[in-house]
């Protein structure tokens, strides 16, 4: 089952300050000291940026949420210039720094995020349909109340993992002609109404729905792959890789990249034209997860994990989206694009 930022809200209390998750073994993947560049493609609240700051190292910071840019500017000047903060997505990196010798991303939406009702990310408490990071472009209630059904159903069911998908995406649509959606606590209530809540299901009926709206809403997983073949590009060799992340999607695309980067195939015999392929990155342990005391003080952690390679002197390769097996999904003019 897929956890993680898009869990149940209810299921982890009340508010939750920010907490930087797996820092210590992020932290011991990327080896930060002095003299060195470290890219944190998720500013989010500073707490990797701090870390790597305090170990000596500067910090080239990226987050598209014009609010976590700004709640930074503190630290940016505390930093005597070894921190520039860049209010971009992360996967465009390698715009903003021309090598690195480490790269972060923790990848979802931040504590923060969650808990501001006005940023439209979790039924809580009442809000905007939003859930945008950037605060431009598409919002969640865009795609509810204009999407057609079927589109709905495939980024429920792909991006949520909803097994109810078809139904709730039909609901929405018959729904949204007497009365649109356009507050968080609406459309939740809506999917319990319609799908039920058995007494042994731990999160709430409208949680994989939220969760796929999000990741829609903000490209997540392209999004991602973009960022990871930009790390490719900026690392130096001996450079560090490290990904944490929060559900099954994320961690399989980490895994497959890190995997297929890794992986120094020769040309088919069949095709002896074709060019041998040299690993970009070696693979620096398996994935590694919260221990016991880490969820308990901070519970949004127990489905995290981080991934980690370390980049090799071969030259980038293209970037393919191919290997990741990503479906089909309608597509939207993104802020930015044209």
């Amino acid at each position: 089952m897929m956890t993680g930022h898009g869990d149940d809200p209810h299921a982890v209390g009340g508010l939750v300050r920010h907490i930087p998750v797996l820092l210590a073994e992020v932290l011991e993947a990327l080896e930060p000291k002095a003299g060195e560049t470290i890219v944190d493609g998720t500013f989010g609240a500073g707490g990797y940026t701090t870390a790597i700051l305090e170990r000596g190292a500067s910090v080239v910071a990226i987050d598209r949420d014009p609010d976590a840019i700004a709640a930074g500017k503190a630290l940016e000047q505390q930093a005597g210039g070894r921190l520039k903060l860049v209010q971009e997505p992360f996967s465009t990196l390698d715009k903003h720094v021309e090598s690195a010798d480490g790269v972060v991303l923790d990848i979802g939406v931040s504590s923060m995020q969650l808990d501001q009702a006005g940023r439209g990310f979790s039924f809580r408490a009442d809000g905007p349909l939003d859930m945008r990071m950037a605060q431009a472009g598409l919002s969640a209630a865009d795609v509810v109340n204009t999407f057609k059904a079927g589109d709905l159903a495939r980024i429920f069911g792909f991006l949520g993992e909803e097994r109810h998908a078809g139904r709730i995406a039909r609901m929405i649509e018959a729904r949204r002609e007497k009365r649109p959606f356009e507050r968080t606590l609406d459309l939740a209530d809506a999917i319990a109404t319609h799908v039920g809540r058995a007494p042994k299901d731990k999160i709430h009926p409208a949680t994989r729905v939220f969760q796929a709206l999000r990741i829609f809403v903000n490209d997540e997983l392209g999004e991602l792959v973009s960022a990871l073949f930009a790390a490719e590009r900026v690392l130096k060799p001996g450079g560090r890789l490290a990904v944490v992340t929060f559900h099954s999607l994320e961690d399989r695309i980490v895994k497959r990249f890190i995997a297929d980067r890794a992986d120094a195939a020769s040309g088919s015999r069949h095709m002896p034209d074709a060019p041998a392929r040299v690993a970009t990155f070696r693979k620096s342990g398996g994935g590694v997860t919260p221990g016991e005391a880490e969820i308990a003080g901070n519970p949004r952690a127990r489905s995290a994990r981080l991934r980690a390679a370390i980049r090799t002197g071969a030259p980038a390769r293209a970037g393919d989206f191919s290997i990741f097996g990503l479906p089909k999904l309608p597509a939207v003019e993104r802020p930015g694009e044209r």
